[in-house]
């Protein structure tokens, strides 16, 4: 009801994903909020999931504000955008992602696992790493690689710092009462590192346009020789900095923190990655079926995209429960990954961390970490190889375990440890019996 929404507002702008797991927990998987205006349904349901993402999913389109905010950094990108235009940008970079590209993600994802260890081996003993400092590091090269075949530690680094000061004042704008056209200080910063990304993005393209673009394989290159412009190009480089490197440090944030608090599962990681005849690679990567499976239950109960929103282009009805829910055109659908993702009556102890659920078991429809349908997530694989793979590398030799208290989640534009989130990462003593292996100080 209206006063509910009233007495919610802290809540909301506190904790949302809490705020609407705890609606679908209340009033079921399918629940209207009275909003003024526009008709909001809040989903939790994976048939009603299933019709929206999947099924009709060109009935449903990203005129939305979650996605009116993100757009106004990442512009009209694969994330943000929406009909022909994304559709004929989607098809021109997808040979970035193809499967045969995967092995060269491979090497650059151990490459920079390398690189986070000999981070962790440098620090005094007993100093804990800031594990999401250290991993969102880590995969600057693999992003750099992807997006211009070229190392861009000059500009990586100020770009991802540019992006997520900006989607920092985005999110907070969205919060706030003051209407976004007002010149506010908050405004002007904005404005400022807007202006920065798309200075650092004009360096890029520009350098990239001064190699070959004969036969490219990285993103900037398949779109110079598809004849992008540079605003169109300018937009793309910031989504999948976004979506492809902001999404994959929360991951393995996530991840390194669960194993942490769970020794036998972390147990299990080592005997695992101590079997490969040598260091981790590309031809390991079907062998770590155990690791698979962590990064998958650890983005079940941490999806980066822990809510995706459409607007219901025409009238459609979704089938809830053997119920049919009418959605009117215009309705603002929210559907929530963190609920449907936590549910009881979907997944057994669904609080719990159980890779095992995820050993010879289907994808299932209540599973959409990386969204579904047409508008499934364009780098996948390539996140699933380098997670995987940065893990292995980093657990072949290391141990981690907690340095603090369970951290807060801060639901973002991803799902963010609040604060940061340290770690003691230690290296493992040579000679390992069985049991838990031994780590020294």
């Amino acid at each position: 009801m209206p006063w509910d929404m009233v007495r919610s507002i802290p809540r909301i702008m506190r904790s949302p994903h809490l705020f609407l797991a705890d609606v679908t927990a209340r009033h079921g998987p399918a629940a209207a909020i009275p909003l003024p205006r526009t008709p909001v349904l809040v989903l939790a349901d994976p048939d009603g999931v299933r019709r929206v993402l999947v099924e009709n999913a060109r009935g449903y389109g990203k005129a939305t504000i979650q996605y009116s905010a993100l757009a106004t950094v990442t512009g009209n990108g694969l994330l943000a955008g929406d009909g022909p235009v994304w559709r004929a940008h989607r098809r021109t970079v997808q040979p970035a992602f193809h499967h045969g590209s995967l092995a060269d993600v491979a090497a650059h994802a151990v490459h920079a696992a390398r690189g986070l260890v000999a981070e962790a081996d440098a620090l005094p003993a007993g100093t804990p790493v800031d594990v999401l400092d250290a991993t969102s590091r880590a995969g600057l090269e693999v992003v750099g690689h992807t997006l211009a075949a070229a190392d861009l530690s000059d500009d990586a680094p100020r770009l991802v710092d540019a992006v997520g000061r900006a989607l920092e004042l985005v999110v907070r704008r969205a919060a706030s009462p003051v209407p976004s056209a007002w010149p506010t200080p908050a405004r002007r910063r904005l404005a400022r590192e807007v202006a920065e990304i798309d200075e650092v993005c004009a360096r890029i393209v520009q350098r990239r346009r001064a190699r070959p673009v004969d036969d490219p394989r990285d993103v900037v290159g398949l779109m110079l020789a598809a004849g992008m412009d540079d605003r169109q190009i300018r937009d793309e480089l910031v989504t999948f900095v976004v979506a492809g490197h902001e999404t994959v440090a929360s991951s393995l944030t996530w991840t390194l923190d669960l194993l942490s608090r769970n020794p036998s599962v972390l147990e299990q990681v080592h005997a695992e990655v101590a079997a490969l005849p040598g260091e981790p690679g590309w031809e390991d990567v079907p062998r770590l079926r155990y690791l698979r499976a962590v990064v998958d239950e650890s983005l079940r109960l941490y999806p980066p995209a822990w809510v995706i929103t459409r607007t219901a282009l025409a009238d459609d009805r979704l089938d809830v429960g053997g119920a049919g829910v009418r959605v009117p055109a215009g309705t603002l659908v929210i559907v929530c990954t963190w609920a449907l993702h936590r549910d009881p009556s979907l997944w057994e102890a669904p609080e719990e961390f159980r890779p095992e659920r995820f050993l010879d078991a289907p994808r299932r429809d209540h599973y959409v970490p990386f969204g579904a349908g047409p508008r499934l997530c364009i780098g996948r694989d390539l996140a699933l190889v380098e997670e995987v793979l940065v893990l292995a590398t980093l657990l072949r030799t290391h141990t981690v375990r907690p340095a603090a208290p369970p951290a807060r989640v801060d639901a973002l534009v991803t799902l963010r440890p609040r604060g940061g989130l340290p770690l003691h990462v230690r290296r493992l003593a040579p000679a390992r019996g069985a049991g838990a292996p031994a780590a020294t100080a």
